[in-house]
């Protein structure tokens, strides 16, 4: 394990201590299920893709890491990360990782630390901690290992122990790479995800544009409600041809309600001419997640909905280097009231499936695991991005399972677009949840063989179950 105490993450306490690692070990190499994540399917596409410098696979893409640098005064742009704005950015991969190791001290006891750590070593054989007088020698020693023929995505692929893996597409995706996956014969799975939110959310920048995109892939002149609609399933379909199981929708709040006909499309008229302001776009939001109930409930995908996340929230930030550069920031969130109208409609339909994401963690008791707990058609998914770490996962399994039950959840996704790191959050998610089962059993709430059985369900069963894999 490369000098990683085998017990790390685990209870202090030795009776807890011993019995995580008893149940971790059956379950520690079972194969990784990806069933939600942000991984580019070109890695894949082609056979020889390599992987770039060491900043390419480990910094530039990276939000976790230089959201922690420019909180602390570090230009994104001294770190390579390009701009949109026409800005000047490093190009020197070294002076950006040299950067980097010199605050890679800021990650001390942070989920990304624990990762890179375990990833430095897994992949790297590194077991020296990151800093700047080691910092270029270490980037030698990676960039070594990248240009070996072992380090392309497909072997890794193998390396890693992946059963399946799937990306997050944008209904406006040709799907080109995964085709070329396909068409490949290799006999990885690599399966997309209908992502609909640039033509769902009108307040999506150049919405038009993503609209013009959604009629010419589809084949249908997007120009009304009816239209939009026809398009969107024609779009589902070709995604569930191509291997999709899922959709994935993002929104600021839970807020569901079907708009009148009128409505709607005096709306959705409104922001094809410009003309529609933020209530329009959240009142649209809400009547099309209604909507894609529906179409999941006709068509098997699974769907899910991430909630929360106020995106964009530095104006600078977006202005210099566009979306997703790490300045979203939770926000409180309520589910009882907002999801009623939807879980009316579908929660009680065997055919539908809805997996909830949320940012604010207040939620868990109060409102998630009680409407899992009860709606036949919910499944919680994993602590989610902010709460994708150690605490994160402890307080979940605190507030959810006692009333939702671990078989009212979705198991474990990485839901990451960072390749290397996905081993490294699968084996946290196991050896917390492990570390918390044990905890019931050595309380004897469950006995051994019992918190075996959750264990596993935990580590893999319940994201092929959820996903209906």
């Amino acid at each position: 394990m490369n000098d990683l105490p085998e017990t790390r993450y685990f209870s202090p306490d030795p009776a807890q201590r011993t019995m995580a690692l008893e149940l971790y070990r059956p379950v520690a190499d079972l194969p990784l299920v990806c069933p939600h994540g942000h991984v580019d399917p070109r890695l894949f596409a082609d056979p020889n893709y390599r992987f770039g410098s060491p900043a390419e696979l480990l910094l530039i893409p990276d939000h976790y890491i230089f959201r922690m640098l420019y909180a602390q005064g570090v230009s994104m742009a001294d770190l390579s990360v390009p701009r949109q704005d026409g800005g000047a950015t490093e190009t020197d991969h070294r002076r950006a990782w040299q950067r980097f190791a010199d605050h890679f001290y800021l990650f001390r006891g942070t989920p990304t630390g624990l990762w890179l750590r375990e990833e430095l070593a897994h992949l790297f054989g590194i077991t020296e901690t990151l800093n700047g007088r080691n910092a270029q020698n270490l980037y030698d020693q990676i960039d070594d290992k990248l240009q070996s023929p072992n380090f392309t995505p497909r072997q890794l692929y193998d390396r890693f122990n992946i059963e399946l893996l799937c990306t997050t597409d944008a209904a406006t995706d040709t799907l080109a790479h995964h085709q070329a996956i396909r068409e490949s014969g290799w006999h990885g799975r690599v399966l997309p995800t209908f992502r609909p939110d640039a033509v769902v959310n009108l307040d999506t920048e150049n919405w038009p544009d993503h609209i013009a995109r959604l009629s010419a892939v589809s084949g249908v002149e997007v120009v009304d409600v009816a239209s939009f609609i026809r398009a969107l399933e024609q779009r589902r379909a070709f995604f569930k041809e191509m291997g999709a199981k899922a959709t994935d929708q993002a929104a600021l709040t839970a807020y569901t309600g079907r708009l009148s006909a009128a409505d709607a499309e005096a709306i959705f008229q409104r922001a094809l001419h410009g003309r529609a302001d933020a209530t329009d776009a959240a009142q649209f939001t809400g009547h099309m997640l209604m909507e894609m109930a529906r179409m999941s409930a006709e068509d098997g995908l699974v769907m899910q909905l991430h909630v929360g996340a106020y995106r964009n929230h530095n104006d600078l930030i977006f202005q210099q280097f566009g979306r997703d550069r790490g300045a979203d920031i939770p926000t409180a969130s309520e589910f009882t009231h907002n999801l009623r109208p939807l879980l009316n409609v579908f929660g009680n339909d065997p055919r539908f499936r809805l997996i909830l994401f949320n940012l604010d963690e207040t939620t868990y008791g109060r409102e998630l695991a009680p409407l899992a707990g009860h709606y036949p058609a919910v499944k919680l998914g994993p602590p989610w991005w902010f709460f994708d770490s150690l605490n994160g996962m402890r307080r979940y399994f605190d507030r959810v399972m006692e009333t939702a039950g671990i078989y009212n959840t979705a198991g474990f996704n990485d839901d990451t677009r960072a390749y290397p790191s996905i081993p490294a959050r699968h084996d946290l998610w196991r050896r917390a949840a492990a570390d918390w089962v044990a905890g019931l059993v050595v309380r004897h709430m469950v006995s051994e063989e019992e918190g075996a059985e959750m264990t596993r369900a935990l580590a893999y069963d319940l994201a092929k179950q959820a996903y209906q894999l």
